[in-house]
């Protein structure tokens, strides 16, 4: 069998590899893109996120003291 025969067949079936691979993510991303949009039509209307209230510059001190404590009793824990 000549080499160029080999040639043209490896490019057959990289051409086939590549196109059923392209074929097979399409058709995922189709299915994904459907699932959402069901998943959305059946989970009605998105709540409104609950915020937390902000650190103000009073709490900065305690909130240092706790983490410092916290690490403190992890590394005296952990020896």
């Amino acid at each position: 069998m000549p080499a160029t025969d080999l040639l043209v067949d490896g490019l057959n079936l990289m051409l086939l590899g590549m196109g059923s691979v392209f074929s097979f993510l399409s058709v995922l991303v189709v299915a994904m893109l459907g699932m959402s949009r069901l998943a959305r039509a059946f989970a009605g209307p998105e709540k409104a996120p609950v915020s937390s209230p902000a650190v103000g510059a009073g709490d900065e001190g305690e909130l240092i003291a706790v983490i410092s404590a916290a690490v403190k009793r992890y590394r005296s824990h952990k020896s």
